[in-house]
């Protein structure tokens, strides 16, 4: 009777260690240390690395000394790069006029690595630093990704450099679907058909505006087309930036992708075609 018990048990534990096993790379696939964005020691083979640090938040977020980028604790010095945006005689969308105008969100943030001006260990406070310190020392080593980092830690050739011009790039910083919605009129319809009418709902003090992709809930989703609020001249509304579509934390898509572009679900999330 015991031996059959313990049997039974050791049959059952090693069932739940299966299951437990077919959960995990479900699991880890959503955190940012399997992606391409852990430049830390530590990454996934075939990352670009650098030997100072196993951190891998550190290389984008900062609890203190922050810079004044709309991205989270931001730990990379803003770039003053001058850039040149997309422009077509069809685009009906106005650019912010936060300060900053089109590129003074949450892009630049993203531009701070991806425009090739500054080098990826390049931050404002290093780790265990204290303030300041300007970058993280150590040697990089050079993954086999599409956009591999030159000598100095900047990033080299490939889509993951878009430079400074940015007029072959999806249009960031833009009011969404022509204007309309506004946080005084959230669910007012877009000025332009073309587009589906973004979801809007309060979070806090702050009307957050975003394009359901159909997860079947009424609250806002990482799968979703996240729109940012920003300045526009008929008042606070949604504005398309680079982590409308990209999610930097996932890599479950390719190229950090919210939700899978088969069949253009990401362009046909947002365009009325």
């Amino acid at each position: 009777m015991a031996k059959t018990y313990g049997l039974r048990l050791t049959a059952l534990l090693a069932t739940g260690a299966a299951v437990v096993a077919l959960m995990l790379p479900t699991s880890v696939e959503a955190q940012i240390s399997t992606t391409r964005h852990n430049l830390g020691s530590a990454g996934p083979a075939g990352n670009n690395t650098i030997s100072g640090t196993d951190e891998v938040c550190v290389f984008c977020h900062t609890p203190h000394a922050a810079s004044s980028a709309s991205a989270p604790l931001w730990n990379k010095t803003l770039p003053t790069t001058t850039y040149t945006t997309y422009s077509s005689t069809t685009m009906e969308a106005a650019l912010s006029n936060d300060a900053g105008g089109a590129i003074g969100s949450v892009s630049i943030a993203c531009l701070s690595c991806h425009d090739g001006s500054q080098a990826m260990n390049s931050v404002i406070n290093a780790p265990g630093s204290g303030f300041g310190t300007g970058s993280i020392a150590g040697n990089w080593t050079v993954g086999n990704g599409p956009t591999p980092v030159l000598a100095n830690g900047v990033l080299g050739v490939g889509i993951g450099n878009l430079t400074a011009d940015l007029s072959n790039d999806h249009p960031i910083g833009i009011q969404y679907c022509g204007g309309g919605p506004t946080s005084a009129s959230p669910a007012a319809a877009c000025n332009d058909g073309d587009f589906k009418v973004p979801t809007s709902t309060a979070i806090g003090n702050l009307q957050v505006f975003w394009v359901d992709t159909g997860n079947a809930t009424n609250a806002r989703q990482k799968t979703d087309m996240i729109l940012y609020t920003r300045s526009f001249a008929a008042g606070a509304g949604p504005s398309v930036e680079c982590a409308s579509c990209h999610d930097p934390h996932t890599s479950a898509n390719p190229t950090f992708l919210r939700i899978s572009n088969a069949q253009s679900a990401v362009c046909l999330a947002c365009h009325v075609k």
